[in-house]
């Protein structure tokens, strides 16, 4: 869904929009002239949002700006900061599990975060042992 609203208006009695209202946020669009436009990513899929808007102000903005102090480089955009860094470090720093919609192109990147520590064994195995194992 990009949110065209064409299905709302199509079934307006079958897709009405709810009560539950809030917003979708989105970073790291930029349009530069050498690299052609970049998308945004869809970091936060859904959040309430009642005034005077807090919640965002706390759990997305101010996290995301320290984050950006502290880590990004001179004249660095908050873009090529989540690529140099990475999704995973973006969603360690906002703290949200990551979600199928905060893929950044459908069905070419599915990702699993796997840490070291997660990973019976760590990171580090013989690949001569992979390979005796998956033979081509």
């Amino acid at each position: 869904c990009n949110r065209c609203m064409h299905c709302i208006n199509v079934m307006p009695q079958a897709l009405w929009p709810g009560k539950d209202t809030g917003v979708s946020i989105l970073l790291g669009a930029k349009a530069p002239l050498l690299e052609g436009a970049q998308m945004s990513l869809l970091t936060v899929p859904f959040m309430k949002a009642e005034p005077p808007y807090d919640n965002i102000k706390e759990k997305v903005i101010e996290p995301v700006w320290e984050w950006w102090m502290e880590e990004g480089k001179n004249r660095e955009r908050l873009g090529e900061l989540i690529q140099r860094q990475g999704i995973r470090r973006l969603l360690e720093v906002l703290n949200i599990p990551a979600m199928p919609q905060v893929v950044k192109e459908p069905r070419s990147n599915p990702y699993i975060f796997w840490k070291e520590e997660d990973v019976p064994g760590g990171f580090k195995r013989d690949i001569k042992d992979y390979r005796s194992r998956h033979k081509r």
